[in-house]
Order: structure tokens, then C-alpha cells, then sequence
């Protein structure tokens, strides 16, 4: 099979496409056919060698995939060939056309999702889900500020706030970026350039300030956050890339909390929770994954670069 393999870590072009045997379904395992490959952030960040997890190497990236399933090992009851899902965690890395999963990595994909959409499932929207309901415990009526609102986890946090009756604001780059997140559900939008604009939120919450903040670069906007928050509100750190000076009594003042999250840290009865809802609501039509670009798997060095440019929409996928 065609696989994306790193042999050493370092910049995108590490990743090389390589021939390699197809995968064998053993005990209690289920081989899909992978139709899409999700790209995460989090990819590069291990790629580069610069994230406290590091897998032996040589190694194949990627945790979501969507596809057929191809084979199931002895001992697997719920799964048969042919069946349509999606991959979260898939175990030998989903940067290839087959991945080798557990049956707590696989779930069903509707037949009216795509598998590009299906394959945009997985990382944004548990990590979404998880930093709203489980680490946040947001509420119907909150108001909730998302930062970079039309990357994957911000595009999934929109749609899932909104679905639950929360007043959302997004903050994008650009004006087509702004007009996506009113698009997606979001009440108001702002410039994430513009530091003047974050003066509009006291105004739009009544001189509340808002009641959730999902942080995406914690680097660049932890201090301002602190003073936008209402009382009780919780700042959810998903992503940062270095240290920021913070005025402690800004967080004294409003009771509030700065919590931080990593995905990999769910236990298993959180992240199974986290799938029945994500199953649910691809059924019910308010999960509704935006697709950036799409690109071949030989360009997945291609895929990591973009990922990390300002202004990049949506979720990019590879296509084996």
C-alpha cells in the first residue's frame, strides 16, 4: 500500500510516500480502506519533533481517517466488511490507503456524509465537544468566544455551541473568514487582526463579558481573554505556541478559570460519550464539517505547511 512514512523528525518534507505491506486484521481488529485522511495541527507539532508525545520512529502520521472497512480480525462482532466510518486514533497512523484500528477507534458514517467530511470528524470535533461540555461545562443561554472560528476545532465549536442554544462570537482573519463564521451560526464576528474590534464584546453581552473562551493560541491572546470574561467565566487552552505574562488579578477578579486540555487525555468512557454525540449529530444534520482542500497523499508536506498559515478554512483532507 501507499503510505506517508517519517524516518526522522523535522520539517514537512520528512514525510515521504512509501510502499508498504498492506496491513493484516489479528484479534480483535478492523483494517479500513482509507478513502480520506484527516490534517491536524497536532500532526505537525509531533512531525517536527516539538510535542511532548513522540512515537518510535519510522512512523505513519495521522489520527482521522473516514473509509470502508476492509477486513476484521477473530473476535470482532459489530463489524463487517463493506460498512462506511470513521476513525479517530486510528493506530498505525491514517496517512496511508489502509489503517489498522480497535473497534473503539471506529464508528459508523452516515451514507449522506461524505468521506472527506467524515474524515474532519475525529480530532476538531472531540477536542471541540471535549473543551465545551466535558472541560468547560458550557450551558444553553452562555455566551462563548471562539477563537479562529473557521479552523477545524473552531468550525465544529461554532456548530456544536449554537446546536445547544449558547450566543456564540467567532474571530477570524479576513472578511470572507467573517462572513463564514455568521454562516456557521455565530451571532457576531470579529477581526482577530484588529485589537480595537474586542471592545464590541462588553457591548454585545450587556457588560457582561462572555462565559467561555476556547483559546486556540493562548500565546497571543491569554491576557486579553482573562479581562473579557464575565464572573465564573472558564478560559479552555486548546492550543499555544510559547509563554505570555498574565495579570493573575484579572482572574481574581471574575472567580475565573484557565483550564487546559489535551485530547489525548480523555479516558475512554469520556471519549465514548463524545462519539454518541458526534453520531448524533451528524444524523440529526447539525454537524456539518466545512472541507478547506483537498490534497493527494504524495503532498501531504504541502498539507502540513498550510495547515499552519493564517487564514486557512475548514479541514484539509489527503486523498489516498
Amino acid at each position: 500500500m501507499k503510505a506517508v512514512q517519517v524516518r526522522r523528525f523535522g520539517e514537512p518534507e520528512v514525510m515521504e510516500l512509501v510502499d508498504l505491506p498492506e496491513p493484516e486484521a489479528g484479534p480483535g481488529e478492523i483494517i479500513v480502506r482509507v478513502r480520506a485522511a484527516g490534517v491536524n495541527p497536532v500532526d505537525t507539532y509531533i512531525r517536527s519533533g516539538h510535542y511532548p508525545r513522540r512515537p518510535d520512529l519510522p512512523y505513519i502520521p495521522g489520527f482521522d481517517a473516514a473509509g470502508e472497512i476492509a477486513a476484521v480480525g477473530p473476535g470482532i462482532q459489530r463489524w463487517r466488511p463493506g460498512q462506511r466510518v470513521y476513525v479517530h486514533g486510528g493506530g498505525s497512523g491514517t496517512y496511508a490507503e489502509y489503517v489498522r484500528c480497535t473497534p473503539v477507534q471506529v464508528h459508523p458514517l452516515p451514507d449522506h456524509v461524505s468521506f472527506a467530511a467524515g474524515a474532519a470528524l475525529g480530532v476538531p470535533y472531540a477536542t471541540a465537544y471535549r473543551a465545551l461540555f466535558q472541560i468547560a461545562r458550557a450551558r444553553p443561554g452562555e455566551w462563548v468566544l471562539v477563537h479562529g472560528a473557521i479552523g477545524g476545532v473552531g468550525t465544529a465549536a461554532v456548530q456544536l455551541a449554537t446546536a445547544q442554544g449558547m450566543r456564540v462570537i467567532g474571530t477570524a482573519g479576513t472578511p470572507e473568514g467573517l462572513q463564514r463564521v455568521r454562516t456557521l451560526g455565530a451571532i457576531h464576528a470579529l477581526n482577530h487582526h484588529d485589537t480595537e474590534a474586542y471592545a464590541a464584546i462588553p457591548e454585545w453581552t450587556h457588560g457582561e463579558g462572555v462565559d467561555v473562551i476556547l483559546e486556540m493560541r493562548a500565546d497571543l491572546n491569554l491576557d486579553r481573554d482573562l479581562k473579557l470574561l464575565a464572573r465564573f467565566g472558564r478560559i479552555v487552552v486548546i492550543g499555544n505556541r510559547g509563554r505570555i505574562e498574565i495579570d493573575p488579578r484579572d482572574a481574581m477578579a471574575r472567580d475565573a478559570a484557565v483550564l487546559g486540555m489535551s485530547l489525548f487525555n480523555t479516558p475512554a468512557a469520556a471519549m465514548a460519550s463524545i462519539h454518541a454525540a458526534l453520531a448524533a449529530g451528524l444524523e440529526k444534520g447539525f454537524i456539518r464539517p466545512v472541507i478547506g482542500r483537498e490534497y493527494p497523499l504524495a503532498e501531504a508536506p504541502a498539507a502540513h505547511r498550510r495547515i499552519l498559515e493564517p487564514g486557512a478554512h475548514g479541514k484539509i483532507v489527503l486523498i489516498p
